[in-house]
């Protein structure tokens, strides 16, 4: 199988590129930065998501290299944790730009080869920050609810390809994201949830792999948050 994840240089991208290759199959990472990731089964691309041309370069050597992809799974993006009233209209657009635009431009150009797929999947990644409305979050959770949709739609668009498109929003985990947040306001946010606990890489990958499994063929258009939240 071939996989394709962006994001990858760090955090759950770069865990879920270790994941797949300790499966066996070949992964490609796309990355702002480069990566430290070496392994004969993976291929690593610099370039930025929310850059067509980056974009388009990445898929043309996808092309040449694999005539194919399995799996495309949108991980990059950015949070800004800041009060709506102290936000520049600058950073709104930068986390919009990073999340939906990166995963409607990096999916629109992957078409293509993931129709040459037996098992084509798309897996875009969303937050609990939608559902429970995360005050301090205004923009991250407005792009996250952009890629929600995005996903519900590109689902029935791509279905007669195919290609099932599904989501995750996993609660907090320990990466470079959530890092700089307030213990206290982690806290506050995990008893919110059904299950009172932090996250783990092993629980995204657990539903990731729901989702690419070839039995997995009759969904699509699904969210599915980590923690019991809705």
């Amino acid at each position: 199988m071939k996989v394709f994840i962006t994001g990858a240089s760090r955090g759950i991208g770069l865990a879920l590129c270790q994941h797949f290759l300790d499966q066996g199959h070949q992964v490609a990472g796309l990355s702002r930065g480069k990566s430290d990731l070496s392994h004969p089964s993976y291929r690593h691309f610099e370039g930025d998501v929310c850059s067509e041309a980056d974009v388009k370069r990445v898929m043309r050597e996808l092309r040449k290299d694999w005539k194919v992809v399995d799996v495309l799974i949108n991980n990059a993006g950015i949070a800004r944790m800041i009060p709506f009233a102290l936000t520049p209209p600058s950073s709104a657009r930068d986390v919009m730009d990073v999340s939906y635009h990166g995963t409607f431009t990096v999916s629109h150009a992957a078409i293509r080869l993931l129709r040459k797929s037996e098992n084509p999947r798309i897996i875009n990644f969303t937050s609990v920050a939608v559902p429970l409305r995360l005050e301090g979050e205004i923009s991250y959770a407005a792009a996250k609810a952009a890629v929600e949709s995005f996903t519900r739609i590109a689902a029935k668009e791509l279905a007669d390809f195919g290609i099932t498109c599904n989501a995750i929003g996993p609660s907090p985990i320990e990466t470079d994201l959530i890092r700089s947040v307030p213990k206290d306001k982690i806290r506050a946010l995990l008893e919110r949830q059904a299950i009172h606990k932090m996250g783990s890489f092993s629980d995204v990958s657990n539903v990731i792999d729901f989702f690419v499994r070839p039995e997995s063929r009759m969904i699509t258009g699904q969210i599915i948050y980590l923690g019991g939240v809705g």
